[in-house]
C-alpha cells in the first residue's frame, strides 16, 4: 500500500475552472511560468464564452467537447498533455475508470497533479491505497474533497473527465500568441459547440443568448450571475493579457483598448438594472467584434499550416 500527497499544488477559484486547475498543476510542476491572466490567454480559455438560452449555471463550463477544446491550448503552450473521458452511462465505463486510476496515480507519483471534472474542474493532488482515495482541490476551501477510487468519474452529471501533463517545451512568445488569437476568433465565429443541441449558443451568439434571456425574464438567476461574474472576469483576464503582449503587433494594442473599453461597461453590474445591463451587452458585443475585426487582421498576415495544410488523405481520416 502506498500514497502520495502533493503539497505544493494550490488551486484557488478565480478563472473558468479548467483555467484555475490548469495554471495550480502546471506552476507547482515548474511548467509554467506567469500569473494566470497570461495562461488563460495564451491557451485561448479566456476567450471562450458560452450562455445557455436560460442562463443554466452549466453554461460556463458547457463549451464544446473538453477534450477537443482543453488540447489546443495546452499543445500551444508547449506541454504534453494525456486525457481521458466520456459518459459514465457507458457500458465500458468501468474499464477506462480502473485504467484512469491507475495512470492518475501514477501521475501523482510522478509529481503531477491531475484535472478532474468534480464537477466542475478540480485537481488530483494525493491518493491514500490504505483508504482507496483521492484527494482533490476544488478552488472553493482549503479542504479537501474525497473521492472513492470507486467513484472515480461518478458524479450528478453524465460525464467523466481526467486530464494530466507531461514534459514541456519552449515556445516563442509570439508563436503561442499568433495561435491564441486564431483560437479565439475560431471560438468567436463557431455559434454551436455542442451539436446537435442548440440550446447553448458559444462566442458571438452567446452575447445574443444572453441579452434574449434578460430581456424575457425567463432565466435561471443564480446562472445569470454567475455567467456574468464569468464573463467580467474573462474579459478583465483578456485586457491584461493584451496588455503584455501588446508591443509584438500593433492590432493587440488596439484590440487591448477595446477590451479596455468593455471592461469598463460592468462596474457596479446588477441583474435588478437589467435594461441597462442589455445596453451594456450590446456594446460590449460590438467592442469584441471590433477586436476579432483586429485579430484577423494580425492572422492574414502569417502562414497558417495548422488550418491551411490539408493532410494526404484530405479532410476526412484515414481509412
Amino acid at each position: 500500500m502506498s500514497g502520495v500527497y502533493l503539497k505544493d499544488i494550490r488551486m484557488k477559484r478565480e478563472s473558468k475552472s479548467f483555467a484555475d486547475s490548469l495554471h495550480a498543476v502546471l506552476t507547482a510542476a515548474g511548467m509554467f511560468e506567469g500569473p494566470k491572466y497570461m495562461l488563460s490567454g495564451l491557451t485561448g480559455m479566456a476567450f471562450k464564452f458560452s450562455v445557455h438560452e436560460r442562463l443554466l449555471p452549466l453554461s460556463v463550463s458547457a463549451y464544446g467537447n473538453w477534450g477537443d477544446e482543453h488540447s489546443p491550448g495546452v499543445d500551444n503552450i508547449g506541454v504534453l498533455t494525456i486525457w481521458d473521458g466520456g459518459r459514465s452511462r457507458h457500458p465500458t465505463f468501468r474499464f477506462y475508470q480502473q485504467d484512469a486510476i491507475r495512470w492518475v496515480k501514477r501521475s501523482l507519483d510522478e509529481g503531477v497533479g491531475v484535472i478532474y471534472w468534480l464537477p466542475e474542474f478540480g485537481v488530483i493532488h494525493g491518493y491514500d491505497d490504505e483508504d482507496r482515495i483521492f484527494y482533490i482541490q476544488d478552488g472553493y476551501s482549503s479542504d479537501d474533497r474525497i473521492v472513492l477510487y470507486d467513484n472515480f468519474g461518478l458524479n450528478f452529471t453524465e460525464f467523466w473527465y481526467a486530464r494530466t501533463f507531461g514534459g514541456a517545451v519552449r515556445v516563442p512568445l509570439e508563436t503561442m500568441v499568433l495561435e491564441s488569437v486564431r483560437l479565439a476568433l475560431h471560438d468567436w465565429d463557431t455559434p454551436y459547440r455542442t451539436l446537435p443541441n442548440t440550446d447553448i449558443g458559444s462566442g458571438r451568439l452567446a452575447y445574443s443568448y444572453l441579452t434574449q434571456a434578460l430581456r424575457s425574464g425567463d432565466y435561471d438567476e443564480g446562472g445569470a450571475r454567475y455567467i456574468l461574474s464569468s464573463f467580467v472576469y474573462a474579459r478583465d483576464e483578456i485586457r491584461r493579457y493584451l496588455a503584455e503582449v501588446a508591443h509584438l503587433w500593433p492590432q493587440l494594442a488596439e484590440a487591448g483598448s477595446r477590451y479596455g473599453e468593455l471592461a469598463g461597461l460592468f462596474d457596479g453590474w446588477s441583474l435588478e438594472n437589467a435594461q441597462g445591463l442589455i445596453g451594456a451587452l450590446e456594446q460590449a458585443a460590438a467592442l469584441e467584434e471590433r477586436a476579432m475585426e483586429l485579430f484577423r487582421e494580425l492572422s492574414r498576415q502569417y502562414p497558417d499550416p495548422r488550418r491551411d495544410t490539408v493532410p494526404r488523405w484530405g479532410i476526412s481520416s484515414a481509412r
